[in-house]
């Protein structure tokens, strides 16, 4: 299996204190997998025909052994780890070979297709420990993020790592439930006391540790939080949706959140899917989650509500709103990137522009009675975009409203299917004759329909994904606007 191919590395840090490691090999590379092994605790056992100065001082002291000048497979009985870290390929695919046959993990230095575990760059702060791995195929790449991660953390995130060590019991005792601990460290790290780490003030850190625990409270009241989660690229969430993300007990997101945000949250948080489909009761559904929420906030824990696009835009963030505040409960509302503004802005269009559009409509093609109506005369008028959420959603008929109320057949429409995402679709065609171009390319929801001038800028000012998706004559049109420009 090729590296690009295979699954990524699981990671994991293993207590070795005492325990056998086999290193074969006596060089420099050896020396410096020897130097971080003893670091951690292990027995180190060497096995290399010759040894260089610091390897060597190191058997003299007895701080390593040295079992032999030649590698024998048995010599793996004893040991949990082995490396190969010799300039010989064929004693290291030995070595590889006899640790398979054993069960044994082995490090190969320089081959991550014999290993079977890899030895991470690693940034560490007393008992705090950074781990980075590129799976063996760009070792480069792990070192250069270990050089930027050296600047970043000072020492002083050590000093607080063994804080907590130090405390660890009087933490577990004072706040016995997980969430009031998760809270008590929020609070802790967002405090003064990483600066007066930083200072060197060690004491005044944890006289105000000391503090906070003594004041804590041993509960926790629930709380949810209206996050919107962007049209789907994990680049446009918000700060603050971020780290609601990670501090949350239980995720309610709908069916369109990417898997890409999802995967940010805190990685033990429960995430429940709560998502509307097609042919069921959305009524009924709603009332599911807002009954989710209340559940779960009662209960003391942290909830997000995670919804796709912004809560407020055709995303019943209201109604949510109304039920949480009828039964007293703590919330706040964390606006998203609406999917007109992100998706219209991934296809290359403005959705106002001096030339083209000094207006913008935000609708939707349907409600909870059904098809929705508007003014249909006053949605055909010329000047405006017209942003429609669900756009697949009764496509030929809104085509038919608009046209029959005096909007031109010519009129620039564009469809966005999965905007922002890397498999972002984007066609353009003159309003009368998208419906059959979306027909013919199969687009599926979750698709935004533009209806204006600008939609036809998406032909020329495109920039994420594959080109936009034209019809003939949206074509023959832009080949047309090509030619009276050049003239």
């Amino acid at each position: 299996m090729s590296p690009a191919a295979a699954p990524p590395l699981f990671p994991l840090f293993v207590d070795l204190r005492q325990r056998r490691v086999l290193v074969v090999g006596g060089g420099a590379v050896a020396g410096r997998k020897v130097a971080a092994l003893l670091a951690s605790g292990a027995d180190v056992a060497l096995v290399a025909p010759g040894l260089d100065p610091a390897l060597e001082a190191l058997v003299s002291t007895g701080e390593i052994t040295h079992l032999g000048d030649a590698f024998q497979p048995e010599q793996l009985d004893a040991a949990w780890l082995v490396v190969a870290a010799t300039d010989a390929p064929e004693v290291n695919r030995a070595v590889a070979d006899a640790a398979l046959a054993r069960q044994r993990w082995v490090n190969v230095v320089d081959d991550a297709q014999l290993a079977s575990a890899q030895l991470p760059a690693r940034v560490q702060r007393g008992p705090l420990q950074i781990a980075i791995s590129s799976g063996g195929a760009a070792p480069m790449l792990a070192r250069h993020l270990r050089e930027r991660l050296e600047l970043q953390f000072d020492d002083s995130f050590g000093a607080l790592a063994q804080l907590f060590i130090e405390v660890r019991d009087r933490i577990r005792t004072r706040l016995p439930e997980l969430p009031a601990r998760r809270d008590f460290f929020q609070q802790v790290l967002s405090g003064p006391v990483p600066a007066l780490l930083r200072r060197g003030d060690a004491d005044g850190a944890r006289h105000h540790l000391t503090a906070l625990l003594q004041a804590a409270p041993a509960g926790r009241r629930g709380r949810v939080a209206l996050v919107g989660a962007g049209p789907g690229d994990p680049g446009l969430l918000t700060l603050r949706a971020l780290r609601l993300l990670n501090e949350a007990d239980v995720i309610l997101h709908d069916r369109l959140v990417s898997a890409e945000v999802l995967a940010l949250a805190r990685r033990d948080a429960d995430r429940l899917a709560v998502g509307k489909r097609v042919g069921e009761d959305h009524d009924a559904t709603q009332r599911r989650i807002h009954a989710l929420m209340v559940e779960r906030a009662l209960a003391g824990q942290r909830v997000v509500r995670l919804k796709g696009g912004d809560p407020f835009v055709f995303g019943r963030g209201g109604e949510e709103l109304q039920a949480l505040r009828a039964h007293g409960i703590d919330c706040e509302v964390v606006p998203g990137i609406t999917a007109a503004v992100a998706c219209a802005a991934y296809a290359g269009i403005p959705l106002t522009h001096r030339d083209h559009a000094c207006a913008l409509q935000l609708l939707t093609a349907s409600t909870r009675s059904g098809e929705a109506e508007h003014d249909w005369r006053a949605l055909a008028r010329s000047g405006q975009t017209l942003a429609f959420y669900m756009g697949m959603a009764g496509l030929s008929r809104l085509r038919d409203r608009l046209l029959d109320h005096g909007l031109p057949a010519s009129t620039p429409a564009a469809l966005i299917e999965n905007g922002s995402l890397p498999q972002q679709r984007v066609l353009v065609a003159p309003l009368s004759e998208l419906p059959q171009l979306a027909q013919a390319h199969a687009v599926q929801a979750p698709a935004l329909l533009i209806i204006g001038e600008v939609a036809a800028l998406a032909t020329s000012l495109h920039w994420f994904g594959k080109p936009p998706i034209t019809s003939a004559s949206q074509r023959c049109c832009n080949s047309n606007s090509d030619l009276a420009r050049a003239a």
